[in-house]
């Protein structure tokens, strides 16, 4: 007889281990399926997240500033570089170690929690209703071939979207996971995409020494940053040397031996050539439903290939559920993790919670940049009467001891009640300074509310604060 649980959990990334986790504290037994693999072929859970996207990517962002850093800026600090020189193998290393440092961190916290881990990939196996013991779920590649749970949680993830007529061969036409992974910087690196994916390893490449040609089709930069923030980080960044092209429309790709070669054209209409040693294609990612078995139990799917959901994250079969990547929503990792723990409540009979609304969004390049709630130009598109309070990093005592002074904070906030509405940074540390607003947001805070609230100094927050004191016109350091 297959071993049975209370609790069965397909997939291990952020949504998925979490969701363990938070299943077997509420006294459930639990089974977390994972297959990603390590370099030897042993279990390496965190799913893309920590695989080959946000923890390496961080890893490489993080060396790479630091090597732009001593080739640059050392020398205003005081500090002489000679003979500046990169190992980018030692680098790589580095990576490489910190996500193993996470995958076993994971191993480690499902262990402490009772979960019982299984490494393989998990589908459903048999086109009929549950039984007494829940779905029987089959396990590819792992000792023990099936189990069954009362409940399942679906959390597949995503893949990247392959471009038609260029599919990924990590050698010179890459997804995220061959950009993470190049033996050498290229000369010429080409990026298809202007989203996060492809700022951040335009980025990492650019310090590292690559030209970077960035071919966005839409005919504006980030189109869902407020629009203000959007335009000083595209002067910022072309300042650093990206080479943005917007409103393209890509033809032809050829991978040569050594080199791919891209025909498109560009805003003005005209035909243009481009040939790179590398291309790096991120134009977004696909729901990972494959080997599920999904239609041989009649598990819904919706128009766009995701796992269709109600706002519970419960699926059309009973006691089935999904989060993450491969449901509806922003395909964001913390956004995983919440509904992870919502659902694992909602199983005990919990009121599991998740404010999309309040859902940070980070872009990790330099400067950092990062946002909540809504933009400019959505409250105007809604008819919103707002207010607006913007500050420059410039302005501010602790941006110019770093050395980083590039960027804002921007504050919107609704123009009779003063509720805050949206809050969005580019500069320095962007990613921890957002924390502030969503707390403040999630508890309905005014901007007056920051504006009141004593700020350190001298701290990057206190760009926070005078953004919000902005909103009312009485800024005090600019």
């Amino acid at each position: 007889m297959s071993k049975q649980f209370d609790v069965v959990v397909i997939g291990g990334g952020p949504g998925g281990y979490i969701a363990a986790i938070r299943a077997a504290q509420l006294g459930f037994s639990v089974a977390c399926i994972d297959e990603w693999k390590n370099e030897k072929g042993g279990p390496a859970p965190g799913g893309t997240c920590t695989n080959v996207g946000c923890i390496p990517s961080k890893a490489l962002l993080q060396s790479s500033e630091h090597y732009e850093h001593a080739g640059h800026s050392f020398a205003e600090h005081g500090i002489d570089v000679k003979g500046l020189s990169l190992n980018l193998g030692q680098m790589l290393g580095r990576k490489n170690t910190v996500v193993k440092q996470n995958n076993d961190g994971i191993l480690f916290l499902l262990k402490k929690n009772k979960v019982s881990f299984f490494h393989g990939r998990g589908s459903f196996v048999k086109a009929v209703k549950a039984d007494a013991h829940g779905y029987p779920i089959n396990i590819t590649g792992a000792a023990e071939d099936t189990i069954s749970g009362k409940h399942i949680v679906i959390a597949t993830g995503s893949n990247a979207r392959e471009l038609p007529g260029a599919a990924f061969d990590e050698k010179l036409i890459l997804s995220n996971v061959g950009a993470l992974a190049m033996d050498g910087v290229p000369k010429k690196l080409g990026v298809i995409g202007a989203g996060v994916i492809g700022l951040e390893m335009g980025s990492v490449w650019r310090r590292l020494g690559a030209e970077v040609t960035v071919l966005e089709a839409l005919p504006t930069f980030l189109g869902a940053v407020d629009e203000q923030i959007a335009k000083e980080a595209r002067k910022l960044f072309t300042k650093q040397g990206l080479v943005l092209n917007l409103g393209v429309k890509i033809g032809k790709i050829t991978a040569g031996k050594k080199e791919v070669s891209v025909e498109y054209t560009d805003e003005n209409g005209t035909a243009q050539k481009a040939v790179f040693d590398k291309l790096i294609i991120s134009i977004g990612r696909t729901p990972n439903t494959i080997g599920l078995n999904a239609e041989g139990v009649g598990l819904a799917l919706d128009e766009r290939g995701f796992i269709a959901v109600d706002n519970d994250c419960k699926t059309n079969l009973a006691n089935v559920w999904a989060v993450g990547d491969v449901v509806r929503g922003p395909m964001l990792a913390h956004k995983a993790e919440e509904e992870g723990v919502a659902v694992a409540e909602r199983i005990a009979g919990q009121h599991g919670h998740v404010n999309f609304n309040t859902i940070p969004w980070v872009i990790y390049t330099s400067p950092e940049i990062a946002w909540v709630g809504r933009t400019e130009q959505q409250l105007k598109a809604d008819g919103v009467a707002y207010k607006a309070g913007t500050f420059p990093f410039l302005a501010n005592g602790r941006a110019r001891a770093l050395g980083d002074t590039s960027g804002m904070v921007k504050f919107l906030a609704d123009a009779k009640t003063d509720e805050i509405l949206g809050v969005h940074i580019v500069g320095p540390m962007a990613s921890e300074l957002i924390s502030e607003a969503v707390v403040a947001m999630e508890f309905r805070a005014s901007a007056e509310d920051i504006a009141r609230i004593c700020h350190a100094h001298p701290s990057l927050s206190e760009a926070t604060k005078e953004a919000a004191l902005a909103v009312d016109k009485r800024a005090l350091n600019f």
